[in-house]
């Protein structure tokens, strides 16, 4: 078995993370006001991951959704298409959260401020990692 690059182990961080945060969005005391606040979609719930992260259920779905991203991260080509796309569309998310157009899913500042920093670490790590080649597969003897 060869070892992961940079962009692998990146990527299985944050689809980790972001598989985490899918399921901890929909557990009781984590997320408040989960049973009488949180909406399917749009910004009118008020459910809170750990009190600070307006969430919904489609805004959970999208986290683990991100998360499968796991799985992209078995190549090196899919792991730097992973970073690089997911950090466009974070890019994309927090503008729509800046401009107010994100009425799909729940933003507030605090998911503003994540938002940005998640497109900053994607991109960077895409950065950081492209330019490492792919190690090759170990022929045993």
């Amino acid at each position: 078995m060869h070892d992961r690059t940079l962009a692998q182990k990146l990527a299985l961080m944050f689809g980790a993370v972001f598989l985490a945060v899918g399921i901890l969005g929909f557990v009781p005391g984590i997320t408040t006001n989960l049973y009488e606040g949180l909406d399917f979609a749009g910004n009118d719930g008020n459910a809170e991951l750990l009190g600070l992260f307006q969430v919904s259920v489609l805004h959970n779905i999208i986290h683990l959704l991100f998360g499968v991203g796991i799985i992209l991260a078995a190549t090196h080509a899919g792991a730097l298409s992973y970073l690089l796309y997911g950090g466009i569309a974070y890019g994309l998310v927090f503008l729509l959260g800046v401009i107010g157009a994100g009425d799909w899913i729940p933003v507030n500042s605090a998911d503003n401020v994540l938002h940005a920093v998640l497109t900053v670490g994607l991109l960077g790590g895409w950065a950081a990692a492209r330019k490492e080649a792919e190690p090759r597969a170990r022929v045993a003897t």
